[in-house]
């Protein structure tokens, strides 16, 4: 009866894509522009590659690259093949790299010649795992992908992934203490896919401006743009006044943002004016809180373009959804809402002792359905956690109203959301304390005007000590990455604690969001 069930997985989408859509435009990244054949005959070359390296179907492969055509080929390849892939950020500290590559068992690790070239050597010298270090470019001690390509016999494109397999294994968090590696099959890409093509308000005539790397978690909102036969152009990073060109030029209708980028875009009417940016039809944000007095700024300047989304790695992209129609400036309450349920997912507030609450009452979003991910890569005791009373426990606790939609209000968890990066308190305080002059340190975010929230730390320093914030800042930046370098250190001659000892983070909030909502957008 299971052989009923299969198909629908990541690889049969990008195999039927290519065949559907032929001499349409699928992928430009600024130097290469692909049509879907063209597309499919660079992955029918890099299959050909990994092939020859020796990979093959349930291996593990994980790609460091800024946004380039050849990494959305290689990924597609993966999923082709039935390869697993782990995304890695591109801003991740190389602590964190190293240990997301031996955690996931990669067995090949590709690395973009220049910048990540010295990551990825550092990596094969720690993870003694890693059997294959292969790179876009030349790189000392890898073999570079893309001096083969052209010379490479193109395999058939023909699937061999399965739909029970993991097609991403994603990692939470940053660190080897709170990281967890999330196991998504192919049916939830496939489901994810599915949701986004049905909910999404896309315009007739796909465009996709894809600004956040690709190779990272931003790569899945491609799965639906090639399900519509759309094309995607890539850019590396976000400069607002080259996002401008580029929507102009190419004549961009559909967006995904951050909402720190999209305050980038209402706060440059210099550019808006020098640009032509009519084309866009919808812009997609989340990933981060919005301010809604910017969002209403923002439907002001661009029309009824917005979508928002709400989601987690762990049930990617489309929990709920927040469609053109339901940003309705005549209900200014409802900007501050993460939307109502996906039709394809089952969505529910429970409290503690996982009743179901009442409209109006506070309860922890819970989600059952297809979307959900297997479980946390060999953590099963995690995995039992999240999965507590046969729904995925989000963490996030969020109140529904009389016409369904949700409003989150806070968070079980700890974490932080800051310019659409997760962010741990416990990462940031630890690279704090490894300071030598820090005795103990506490984070929290606090409301911020252009990235959500913004990660504060209280320090206490060790006596005698008098160094500065600007110090420990850099320390930060250097041990764990940019964004979680705090943007701002108060130091106390103590932390609060809980009487059982913990941070008593919700004292630390208190002043800063009395009379706020903390939540996610």
């Amino acid at each position: 009866m299971q052989q009923l069930h299969t198909g629908g997985t990541a690889g049969s989408l990008i195999v039927n894509a290519v065949a559907r859509f032929g001499d349409r435009p699928a992928l430009a990244d600024g130097q290469i522009r692909w049509s879907y054949r063209e597309l499919g005959d660079a992955i029918a070359r890099f299959i050909a590659l990994f092939r020859a390296v020796g990979l093959r179907r349930g291996d593990a492969v994980s790609i460091l690259s800024g946004n380039r055509a050849e990494s959305w080929a290689a990924i597609s390849a993966a999923m082709v093949m039935g390869l697993r892939y782990t995304p890695l950020h591109p801003m991740a500290a190389e602590d964190d790299h190293a240990f997301i590559i031996e955690d996931a068992e990669i067995d090949a690790l590709i690395v973009e010649a220049g910048k990540f070239a010295p990551r990825g050597l550092a990596i094969k010298s720690r993870v003694s795992g890693l059997k294959h270090l292969l790179s876009f470019g030349p790189v000392e001690g890898a073999r570079d992908l893309l001096a083969e390509l052209p010379s490479a016999r193109p395999e058939p494109l023909v699937d061999e992934s399965d739909v029970n397999a993991i097609a991403w294994l994603a990692y939470t968090g940053g660190t080897t203490g709170r990281s967890k590696g999330v196991m998504l099959p192919h049916r939830v890409v496939a489901t994810m896919a599915t949701c986004l093509y049905a909910d999404w308000d896309w315009p007739a005539e796909i465009r996709f401006l894809a600004a956040t790397p690709i190779s990272h978690a931003a790569g899945v909102t491609l799965y639906p743009v090639m399900l519509r036969g759309g094309f995607t152009r890539l850019v590396q990073g976000f400069e607002t006044e080259s996002y401008c060109r580029v929507v102009a030029e190419e004549k961009i209708t559909a967006a995904f943002l951050v909402p720190t980028l999209i305050y980038a875009l209402i706060d440059a009417p210099q550019l808006r004016a020098r640009y032509d940016l009519s084309s866009l039809d919808m812009i997609v944000y989340g990933a981060a809180p919005m301010s809604p007095d910017r969002l209403r700024e923002g439907i002001d300047i661009f029309g009824s373009i917005f979508v928002q989304l709400y989601g987690q790695t762990e049930a990617p992209q489309c929990i709920t959804t927040m469609r053109k129609i339901d940003h309705d400036v005549t209900k200014p309450g409802r900007l501050g809402s993460c939307g109502r349920p996906n039709p394809l997912v089952d969505v529910k507030l429970f409290d503690f002792d996982m009743r179901e609450v009442g409209v109006g009452e506070a309860g922890e979003i819970c989600v059952r359905g297809t979307l959900v991910m297997d479980g946390y890569w060999k953590r099963p005791e995690a995995t039992e956690e999240a999965f507590r009373g046969g729904w995925l426990h989000t963490g996030d606790v969020a109140v529904k109203d009389a016409e369904g939609y949700f409003y989150i209000v806070d968070r079980t968890k700890d974490m932080i959301i800051s310019g659409g990066f997760n962010i741990y308190p416990r990462e940031v305080e630890d690279a704090l304390m490894a300071h030598h002059a820090v005795a103990s340190a506490a984070v929290i975010g606090i409301p911020d005007d252009k990235w959500g929230e913004a990660v504060k730390a209280f320090v206490v320093l060790k006596a005698g000590a008098n160094n500065d914030a600007a110090e420990l800042q850099a320390h930060v930046k250097a041990k764990r990455g940019a964004p979680w370098s705090p943007k701002s250190i108060d130091f106390v001659s103590e932390i609060p604690v809980t009487g059982l000892g913990k941070i008593d983070r919700k004292a630390l909030r208190a002043p800063y969001w009395e009379g706020r909502t903390r939540g996610v957008a």
